[in-house]
């Protein structure tokens, strides 16, 4: 193991001009960005790495190695002992038999076709130019024309957001859940809850169906459609919601959360309310 002090971007030119497998091991989610190994690329380094950060998203088979399930796992000392086992084999199974596979001009062909994968695929994809593009279209210029409507005839949809934002503040509390009730039928789960509220305008909130996303993928999140009027309750309806059967439905779970044009949620309003 070498130290290297006072790391910088000089230093870090010469380290990936000569690097041949850039080894990342972090703890998931702990792998801030993956820029080093972004690095590596143009220079015809290949990747090792956590399935964490950039490389969750950059990694395949034809490109480089990675490590670990994509899920997280705290501090788990087992754990960590499988994912090095999991480094140890892989180098001395795959990444460093390919490495001194060569044909009878000393070239590792194998290496060199995950090399050039790795380069042609990847290096257009992580760089200065996608980030700063991304930003802009996706953050930047939503966040200015949100600012421009905002701002318009003196900050009236401004002032309509803060008024909105006051309201629920004080009102929340009154926000409480009822019965929930699922029947499955042929290959749906048909949903039923019953929110209650005294004082928020139903149009304010948003009720939703939840559940975990699956393998490490995005939640599943389905709006609740108000059915009926809940009978003999003054400002309680019932709102319902139909989902595929694939899951049981213990996976799901009823809640609110705040809703208003323009807003972005949770964002700017974090309040969330659990059926439980």
């Amino acid at each position: 193991m070498i130290f290297l002090s006072d790391y910088d971007m000089r230093l870090t030119e010469h380290l990936v001009q000569g690097v041949d497998v850039w080894i990342n091991t972090p703890r998931r989610p702990w792998e801030a960005c993956g820029t080093s190994g972004m690095k590596v690329l143009v220079n015809g380094g290949i990747n090792l790495s956590e399935l964490d950060g950039w490389w969750a998203e950059a990694y395949a088979p034809e490109v480089g190695w990675a490590l670990g399930d994509g899920q997280e796992h705290d501090d788990d000392p087992a754990w960590d002992a499988a994912e090095a086992e999991a480094l140890y084999s892989l180098l001395e199974r795959e990444v460093i038999p390919e490495f001194y596979a060569r044909d009878e001009n000393g070239i590792p062909n194998a290496w060199v076709e995950r090399m050039r994968e790795s380069m042609a695929r990847l290096t257009p994809l992580f760089s200065a130019n996608r980030a700063v593009r991304e930003y802009t279209e996706q953050h930047y210029l939503p966040a200015a024309v949100a600012y421009g409507e905002r701002a318009a005839n003196r900050g009236a949809v401004g002032k309509q957001v803060i008024d909105w934002q006051h309201s629920l503040e004080q009102k929340w509390a009154t926000l409480h859940f009822g019965e929930m009730t699922v029947e499955t039928r042929s290959e749906q789960h048909v949903f039923e809850v019953q929110p209650y509220s005294y004082d928020i305008d139903s149009t304010a909130v948003q009720v939703e169906l939840y559940a975990d996303g699956l393998m490490g993928g995005a939640p599943m999140r389905q709006e609740m459609k108000r059915v009926r009027p809940l009978a003999g309750a003054s400002g309680g309806y019932v709102y319902g919601a139909t989902v595929s059967a694939a899951r049981p439905p213990g996976d799901y779970t009823a809640r609110v959360i705040p809703r208003c044009d323009g807003v972005a949620v949770p964002l700017e309003d974090t309040r969330i309310l659990w059926q439980r």
